[in-house]
């Protein structure tokens, strides 16, 4: 028996539906996957490294003012009407794309236009920080990436193909890349212990622990695990209900009876840290020093109930109308890590005399409901965040965002404090001076922890699983983590001789 090293199919599995195929308006993690592999952009974010790389711009060049860059196109490749005609469509608010939010700030959105076929020029109305990686994120024409969609079978697979016309050589070693669609955890991890699939980009702890010598903890990550109530004026859920979301003394209240560290502990197994904030301590130039998580402290979150106007009656918390407090949390059906965490929060809350309802649905339904509907009451998910910078949360927290988690798509902010998180969001990402967009971002985590529009439970670490038919693999804690240089992964098929 001998290893024969072939060119062949790289297989692993994704844990939702992407919910769309168009580059542009992809916002979920398994759409963001597909997009990774398939499309191509002019600068390419080196996920081990964090550094900037040139990918369909062969160079660039930003000017002194950091108000504009200058890409050369690689000949042959790409040309500037498309990369203009890109961010035409990019910008359109027709399109309610959540990337084009980024290119927006205070002052106005970005200008692109070409200066030849293959010389575009990126004009900001004001300096703009990190100005190279936010083009990372956006997906120029279509299908210029190592792998093209070859086959898609709704809820069951997709198969990707090697792209004979990709601009790099070599091409991929990998001819293809099968990705099944798979929410039953325990599943994937059999079938990657019978060689069916060979590689498990995020491992829940439980997982983790039972795959000794091929999981990986690459760790921690800029990810967030989260809870949020519907704050929408326009949701249709009971008026009373909202009145309770909206008061900060409630949102304080029930983060103050969440055990944290119980959930990092139980839950993670101890691979994931307390939240404080939307910035992971691990982000070392943007997290706010001295910020800290809320203080498991039942008592006070008691005091602060009965300040705002609830009682307790009977083993039952109700409000000033003599409503009982009950609702329901959403998740992604499948998750296994956030039932478990929403059984634990329903445990916790119910200390105060909260009913907490755990609602599963699976990933297209309840996309619909925070974006479209806003048929739901409370929300537990997480957040992928590859770029450390500020200007990664611009689609989440500025209020016209369709991404904007407790009111989405505001026309105008709703409250004082998120007029005032808009202005600061908006004026970091006007200048290139660290100093002034670190006191504006700190300001930003500062109102955060005040009103708590979002409960920020913990930061994950990234664990993964590596079989050892795949060589080439170079973990890393930023998504995606084990498949970020697919085109350069080796698969190793078992042959005679």
């Amino acid at each position: 028996m001998m290893l024969l090293l072939l060119a062949m199919e790289l297989r692993f599995a994704l844990h939702d539906e992407p919910k769309t195929t168009d580059p542009l308006l992809m916002a979920d993690e398994s759409a963001e996957a597909i997009g990774y592999l398939t499309e191509g952009v002019l600068i390419r974010v080196n996920r081990l490294t964090q550094k900037p790389e040139p990918e369909l711009a062969a160079s660039w060049k930003v000017s002194k003012d950091s108000r504009k860059i200058t890409f050369q196109l690689r000949p042959g490749v790409v040309t500037s009407d498309v990369v203009v005609k890109t961010f035409e469509r990019l910008l359109d608010p027709a399109l309610h794309s959540p990337i084009a939010d980024t290119f927006k700030s205070d002052k106005g959105s970005v200008k692109v236009t070409a200066e030849g076929p293959l010389t575009v020029v990126a004009e900001f109305p004001a300096p703009t920080a990190s100005i190279e990686i936010i083009f990372d994120q956006v997906a120029i024409g279509s299908g210029l990436g190592p792998f093209r969609v070859a086959e898609r079978r709704p809820g069951v697979s997709i198969v990707l193909k090697r792209n004979p016309e990709y601009w790099k050589r070599p091409l991929p070693v990998v001819d293809s890349i099968r990705i099944d669609i798979e929410q039953n955890r325990d599943l994937e991890l059999l079938r990657f212990q019978r060689g069916e699939i060979q590689l498990i980009d995020k491992l829940t702890p439980d997982l983790y622990e039972r795959l000794p010598g091929t999981a990986v903890d690459a760790g921690p990550t800029l990810d967030s695990e989260f809870l949020w109530f519907n704050q929408a004026k326009r949701a249709p859920i009971p008026e009373h209900t909202k009145e309770w979301f909206r008061s900060a003394a409630f949102r304080h209240a029930v983060s103050q009876a969440i055990q944290r560290a119980d959930l990092c502990r139980v839950v993670y197994r101890g691979h994931a840290t307390p939240a404080a904030g939307p910035v992971a301590p691990s982000n070392k130039l943007w997290f706010k020093e001295g910020l800290k998580p809320e203080v498991f402290d039942p008592v006070a979150a008691a005091k602060l109930l009965a300040g705002d106007g609830f009682r307790l009656q009977n083993g039952v918390l109700r409000d000033r109308g003599g409503n009982a407090v009950e609702f329901s949390i959403v998740t992604n059906a499948g998750s296994k890590t956030r039932e478990r965490m929403a059984a634990m929060i329903q445990e916790d809350l119910a200390k105060l005399g909260i009913k907490i309802n755990i609602v599963t649905l699976d990933f297209p339904s309840l996309i619909e409901r925070m974006t479209r509907t806003l048929n739901y009451e409370a929300c537990l998910l997480g957040l992928v965040n590859v770029d450390p910078d500020p200007s990664e949360l611009m689609n989440i927290l500025l209020s016209s965002a369709s991404n904007h988690p407790w009111n989405p798509s505001q026309k105008t902010p709703e409250t004082t404090w998120e007029t005032e998180i808009d202005r600061l969001m908006l004026a970091q990402a006007s200048t290139a001076d660290y100093h002034a967009r670190k006191k504006n971002f700190d300001r930003v985590q500062e109102i955060m922890r005040e009103q708590e529009p979002v409960i920020y439970l913990l930061h994950p670490n990234a664990l993964a699983a590596v079989s050892k038919q795949v060589t080439g693999v170079k973990p890393t804690a930023f998504f995606p983590h084990t498949f970020w240089d697919a085109e350069h992964l080796v698969v190793a098929k078992a042959g005679g001789g």
